[in-house]
């Protein structure tokens, strides 16, 4: 199963990736260079290491994302929730409003999507 987790580093370097894409290998370098003082070798292990994950590819020079950011954000959130709460929803929303008490406007929110899927 692939881990559609990132950690502060890696989180960084695909933003740079989702909000300057298509763009080559080498400007990537560049921009990591500038905004994470980072070394062309370091930013060709990361890239491989994404690359590898299914989350962006290298075709010819040109790195693209192979997930835009909602979806990378939508498989994160099922595997946290398959992982943490053996895939239930419900169990999710119970720990999460255990110490965080919803808006009437956040429960409107959940209303609506539940609405949705029933139809």
């Amino acid at each position: 199963m692939t881990q559609y987790r990132l950690g502060e580093i890696e989180a960084k370097f695909a933003a740079l990736i989702w909000d300057n894409e298509p763009l080559t290998s080498g400007r990537l370098a560049e921009m990591c260079r500038e905004t994470l003082s980072w070394k062309k070798s370091t930013t060709y292990t990361v890239l491989r290491r994404l690359c590898q994950r299914g989350i962006v590819q290298n075709d010819g020079g040109v790195v693209t994302s192979l997930l835009s950011r909602e979806e990378f954000s939508a498989l994160q959130s099922e595997e946290f929730v398959e992982e943490a709460f053996d895939g239930s929803l419900p169990k999710f929303l119970t720990a999460f409003t255990f110490r965080k008490k919803l808006s009437n406007e956040e429960i409107d929110q959940l209303q609506q999507l539940i609405d949705k899927s029933r139809r």
